[in-house]
C-alpha cells in the first residue's frame, strides 16, 4: 500500500490549491478515504472524507464551503480542492484511510 500526496506549496490568503493523492495497493473505491492535516506540536485534524460509495462526503466546520474532496477511481486518485485559503489552513496535509497514510504535502498560506 502506498499513498503519495502532492500539490502543496505556498499561496497567499484567498488563493487556491489542489492537493492530489496517488494510491496504489488497493482500490480507493473500496475504502472510505480522508484528508487530515497537522502542524508541529498539534494534534492531527480531520479535514474531509469521502465514503467508499463516492457519494457521501464530509467536511470539518473550519473548511466547509471552501474545500471540496473528490476522487477518480479510474486513476485511483484522491483530490482536495482548497479555495479561499486562510493562514490557519497552513499545515502538512495527509491523505489516507483508517489504517494507512501518506507522507504528507505542506501547505503554507501567508502574505
Amino acid at each position: 500500500v502506498q499513498l503519495v500526496e502532492s500539490g502543496g506549496g505556498w499561496v497567499q490568503p484567498g488563493g487556491s490549491l489542489t492537493l492530489s493523492c496517488a494510491v496504489s495497493g488497493f482500490d480507493i473505491g473500496s475504502r472510505d478515504m480522508s484528508w487530515v492535516r497537522q502542524n508541529p506540536g498539534t494534534e492531527l485534524e480531520w479535514v474531509s472524507g469521502i465514503n467508499s460509495d463516492g457519494i457521501r462526503t464530509g467536511y470539518a466546520d473550519s473548511v466547509k464551503g471552501r474545500f471540496t474532496i473528490s476522487r477518480d477511481t479510474a486513476k485511483n486518485m484522491l483530490y482536495l480542492q482548497m479555495n479561499k485559503l486562510r493562514p490557519e489552513d497552513t499545515a502538512v496535509y495527509y491523505c489516507g484511510t483508517n489504517s494507512n497514510r501518506g507522507q504528507g504535502t505542506r501547505v503554507t498560506v501567508s502574505s
